[in-house]
């Protein structure tokens, strides 16, 4: 992987970020909820890369702020029971989602899309692209960006409306990094995660995830909407960060404009 920011740039770059106020989130019905802080509306022209698990730096957040991701969807019936866990606490997240699995079930995509969710782009087989030739690796992820670009807005293009690329397994060569970048589309990393793809009760899950959080403090946290047992673990992971006054941040590409409103 190649690590090719400063700190200089990354400074620069944090400052281009635009800061979406809270009141602008979304206004929510449960007073007690956890909700949604802030909007994070990311340029990826100038900050193209962020995980601190993939790359050297990672989004401008504070101490105590968190953005909750899923990758590998869409995938029913846990997405309805994630979105459902989301809605009752007023929460927005950003969903990588397959073009294979968009294809088949596209209005769940555009039901996560209606809650006001970020709707991004993981591929569209879930394939390793690290060990692909960079043009089949490329085709395989422009495909995935038709087939939810359909699901979504019923055109199949290979330009996202959410600009935002996250690797399956993280494998990626410098020579993909670089189209990306040259295409404003962000790639995206984590700070940490579940470790959801390993068979645990959602208890342990739910363990696991707090105590990595509580060293972190703040991040990218992964987590995939096609585990049951990430479902189940969802709704007290909430409650955690509800309880222990963690804030929630929602990512939007820089060119999309307030999201503002209730999720539906």
């Amino acid at each position: 992987m190649t690590r090719h920011f400063s700190a200089a740039l990354f400074t620069a770059a944090a400052t281009l970020m635009t800061f979406v106020p809270a009141a602008e989130a979304g206004e929510c019905p449960r007073k007690d909820a956890l909700g949604t802080s802030r909007v994070l509306a990311v340029e990826a022209a100038s900050l193209p890369r962020v995980g601190l698990k993939s790359f050297p730096q990672t989004l401008p957040l504070d101490d105590g702020e968190v953005v909750l991701t899923f990758d590998d969807g869409p995938s029913p019936p846990t997405d309805q029971k994630i979105l459902a866990a989301l809605a009752q606490e007023c929460v927005r997240a950003t969903f990588f989602l397959i073009g294979r699995q968009a294809s088949a079930y596209p209005e769940l995509v555009r039901r996560m899309a209606a809650h006001g969710h970020t709707i991004a782009h993981h591929g569209w087989a879930h394939s390793n692209l690290k060990y692909m030739k960079p043009e089949a690796a490329i085709g395989e992820i422009d495909k995935g960006i038709a087939a939810v670009e359909t699901a979504l807005h019923g055109a199949a293009t290979t330009v996202p409306s959410t600009p935002f690329f996250r690797f399956p397994y993280f494998e990626m060569t410098p020579a993909i990094l670089e189209t990306l970048q040259k295409r404003d589309i962000a790639v995206f990393g984590a700070d940490l995660w579940a470790s959801d793809w390993t068979p645990i009760t959602p208890a342990q899950q739910l363990k696991l995830l707090t105590d990595r959080l509580q060293v972190a403090r703040k991040g990218i946290i992964l987590l995939h909407d096609p585990k049951a047992q990430t479902a189940s673990m969802l709704p007290g992971f909430l409650r955690y960060l509800r309880d222990h006054h963690y804030r929630v941040v929602h990512l939007v590409p820089a060119s999309a404009k307030t999201v503002s409103g209730k999720p539906q």
